[in-house]
């Protein structure tokens, strides 16, 4: 039987992420995946995804120009097969550099199979059965598609499947209004589809502000065709999808099913660990050290924990149990401000502590607020809408959090996220550059408006005082 110091079950970002850490600490490990190599994220996911969204924000785009004076914007037709098959072209180069990434190692450290628990210490690869000191699980997640809905399938579209379409559809009814959804479907609309949009109530994308999701249901009905009253049966018509919600019938040619991803730990073996598993499935663990509770070797990381399914927290997640596989002592580590952004126009983020998080903590803090209609930059964009909301501790005047619907939001949720990171206060906040005319101007704003209703004493001019008196002139 072979034995390596480390395992690493699964060769998506968390595994690939511990696999460059486990390196710097031994060359006795190995990877294992049985499946299609090149990552979530570079396959069906971030990637292919933004290429999509772009091309359907600069067609989108047409309908503004004559009125700043371009014409000829009604010639303008789009080809979907060329549209597809650009984002594959794109899609396929980002693969490339994930799997050119793996060439210096996968010849001595990769094996393309099935991994199952036989204990804590040995697995079961079919054909043969290897132990190993530590054990990483990092198998990531797959679509959701309800079991009753399953007789369907045939109608249906996931997030695996999209970026396959040889074609767009005429139409596409949306089932789930999360961030994959709210994404795809704007972009599909943007391009000509007839979309319609259906979830279980209006809240969208991880908002949970009741006037950020007013807002924002409000402003992306608008432009959507969105139903809030959920599924309530599907069926067959003349060869399509005839979709029923408590409000009305859709019918359409395909569905895009977005409710979410599930965890991939099924024939993993996991009842022949020492483990508890909670509702989910999901063995219990540490989520600042990765580690298993109950089988103290084995460590868990990226979407298949079920916590915070985003690149750059799987990417944490790896590094974290590659590098605690390899020490005899477990470290803990902080986790990153949150960060969740989604590629909507306006964009939608949730940066640090939600809404929900202050209320079900009982965090006593007060807010601040602005709209982007009539804000300068947004004006001149042309995206003359937009909601944000900061939050901010009343017992420390520190920024906890953000909601947002805006204009450029990815940049105002990464600066939000920056600060919170460093524990600011909205006065330190304040006295920061905000350069004229940008789309930040309205996150000053936001502040200001918070500035007043915290008690921190700040300077009157949003300046710092010089700590010792300069006589020196500028000449």
């Amino acid at each position: 039987m072979k034995h390596y110091d480390v395992v690493i079950i699964g060769a998506g970002t968390a595994g690939l992420s511990a696999r460059k850490v486990v390196s710097k600490y031994t060359q006795n490990y190995v990877v294992i995946d049985d499946g299609i190599l090149g990552t979530t994220c570079a396959r069906v996911g971030c990637m292919p995804s933004k290429a999509f969204i772009q091309v359907a924000n600069d067609f989108h785009r047409r309908n503004s120009f004559q009125d700043i004076g371009i014409a000829g914007s009604e010639a303008l037709k789009l080809d979907s097969e060329k549209v597809m098959s650009h984002t594959r072209k794109l899609r396929d180069r980002f693969v490339r550099s994930v799997l050119g990434g793996m060439e210096d190692w996968k010849d001595e450290h990769f094996i393309g199979k099935r991994a199952r628990f036989i204990n804590r210490n040995e697995i079961d690869l079919g054909d043969s059965t290897i132990s190993a000191n530590k054990i990483i699980i990092a198998t990531g997640s797959s679509p959701v598609v309800p079991k009753p809905w399953l007789e369907f399938s045939d109608l249906f579209i996931d997030t695996n499947s999209f970026f396959e379409l040889n074609r767009l559809p005429r139409s596409v009814g949306v089932i789930g209004l999360g961030v994959i959804g709210i994404e795809l479907g704007q972009a599909m609309h943007r391009l000509g589809v007839e979309v319609v949009g259906i979830s279980k109530g209006p809240a969208m994308a991880g908002l949970s502000d009741p006037k950020l999701i007013e807002y924002t249901s409000k402003k992306l009905s608008e432009e959507l065709n969105l139903d809030f009253s959920g599924v309530k049966g599907l069926s067959r018509q003349d060869g399509k999808l005839l979709i029923q919600t408590q409000e009305r019938e859709y019918l359409v040619e395909k569905a895009l099913v977005s409710v979410g991803r599930s965890p991939n730990l099924s024939n993993l073996g996991l009842e022949n660990l020492p483990v508890e598993l909670d509702g989910r499935g999901i063995p219990r663990f540490n989520g600042k050290s990765c580690q298993i509770q109950g089988a103290e070797n084995i460590f868990i990381a990226g979407d298949v924990d079920g916590v915070r399914a985003i690149l750059h927290e799987s990417a944490d997640d790896g590094a974290i149990a590659g590098f605690n596989a390899c020490q005899e002592k477990v470290q803990q580590y902080q986790r990153r401000t949150w960060l969740g952004i989604t590629f909507s126009s306006p964009n939608i983020a949730t940066v640090g502590k939600r809404y929900s998080d202050l209320v079900s903590e009982k965090i006593d803090f007060e807010y601040g607020e602005v709209s982007f209609e009539g804000q300068g930059r947004s004006i001149v964009m042309l995206s003359e809408k937009g909601h944000l909301r900061v939050y901010g501790d009343k017992k420390n005047n520190q920024i906890i959090g953000a909601e947002l619907f805006a204009p450029s939001g990815e940049h105002i949720a990464h600066s939000l996220a920056w600060v919170i990171s460093q524990k600011m206060t909205v006065g330190e906040v304040l006295r920061l550059p905000f350069y004229h005319p940008v789309i930040e101007e309205g996150l000053r704003t936001a502040l200001r408006d918070l500035a007043k209703k915290l008690p921190e004493t700040r300077s009157p001019l949003e300046i710092a005082v010089c700590q010792e008196h300069d006589t020196s002139m500028v000449e």
